[in-house]
């Protein structure tokens, strides 16, 4: 048998329930929804959750339809999944932890005495370091964003080159390969010896169909390529980017782009103009490097010095 909180399933079944990691503000227990497929043959341990953040919805969307998709009797090893972490903020669709202000995805591994979000973090932690590999699913927040993996350990990082290999077999078409904020769930796992990536499922307001479809073909992937199925997978290419450029408005306006997520970019290409209410142009914003246009604010209306969009840099194939 094995169980992630209430979640009990022998070998050959799943079950779901909830994991408990305290009370509201009436004292009613709050508890994460769960799910346990636990494999008829043994194998690897897959830690798989969605939402830490709580307007990043697509992550959700993908456990909705791979959970229905997956025979237990066909499967060698266990999945674990948490099908929402930031409890608090999924309830009123924020992307912090209402309760204390909190970005979650900065908390790992946690505190199991500390703040709502501290708890939080632990009692997910100490689900996903029971895992051989760990997938930690985002997207862009409501910005619009390409689908990507990012591996956040760094590359001095001695779990560095599976991190990658687990991106590339994600296969999301792109990688930034960054290390990333202290208190990252990827920073965290490979730092107790488990390669983790953070599938950033493109950027939308709700859910995009799109990158859901992507992220269940990405799951699917690594349960095939290391051997949770008898599906083969053979890894594409990725493009990957190891450097981030972010530009924001030098004026107050509206924008207009002038490049499409996932165009390449040369140094001094035009990315984006800033006009009046009347369409003069007040700004024109030019690349400072060459790259690949990685994301970009989803409302045109900006003002001074607020974000505007991103290019990543120092690019090859992986």
């Amino acid at each position: 048998m094995t169980s992630l909180g209430t979640a009990t399933a022998a070998p050959g079944e799943i079950d779901t329930g909830r994991l408990f990691v305290g009370e509201t503000r009436d004292g009613t227990e709050v508890g994460l929804p769960v799910a346990v497929v636990n494999g008829a043959d043994s194998g690897k341990t897959l830690y798989v959750q969605a939402a830490s953040d709580g307007d990043e919805l697509n992550g959700v969307g993908v456990i909705q339809r791979l959970v229905p998709r997956l025979d237990p009797e066909a499967i060698a090893g266990t999945i674990l999944i948490v099908g929402i972490v930031n409890y608090h903020a999924f309830q009123v669709a924020e992307h912090r932890n209402p309760i204390d202000d909190t970005k979650m995805n900065r908390t790992y591994p946690g505190d199991d005495r500390g703040t709502s979000s501290e708890r939080i973090a632990a009692a997910t932690f100490d689900a996903a370091t029971r895992a051989d590999l760990i997938l930690d699913l985002h997207q862009g927040s409501t910005s619009r964003m390409i689908d990507e993996c990012r591996v956040r350990c760094g590359p001095r990082h001695r779990l560095h080159e599976e991190c990658l290999e687990l991106a590339k077999v994600f296969g999301c078409g792109y990688i930034l390969d960054q290390k990333g904020p202290d208190g990252q769930l990827a920073r965290a796992g490979p730092d107790n010896g488990i390669p983790t990536i953070d599938p950033e499922l493109g950027g939308c307001v709700g859910w995009d169909e799109s990158s859901i479809q992507t992220g269940v073909q990405g799951v699917e992937n690594v349960l095939a390529y290391y051997g949770f199925t008898d599906d083969t997978h053979v890894p594409d290419p990725q493009t990957r980017a190891t450097g981030f450029e972010q530009y924001g408005a030098p004026s107050g306006g509206l924008v207009t782009f002038h490049k499409e997520l996932g165009e390449r970019v040369a140094r001094n290409d035009l990315l984006f103009e800033v006009t009046d209410v009347f369409g003069a142009v007040k700004a024109e914003i030019t690349a400072d490097s060459q790259g690949v246009f990685w994301r970009t604010r989803r409302l045109p209306q900006v003002a001074t010095g607020e974000y505007v969009c991103s290019v990543g840099t120092d690019v090859n194939s992986y």
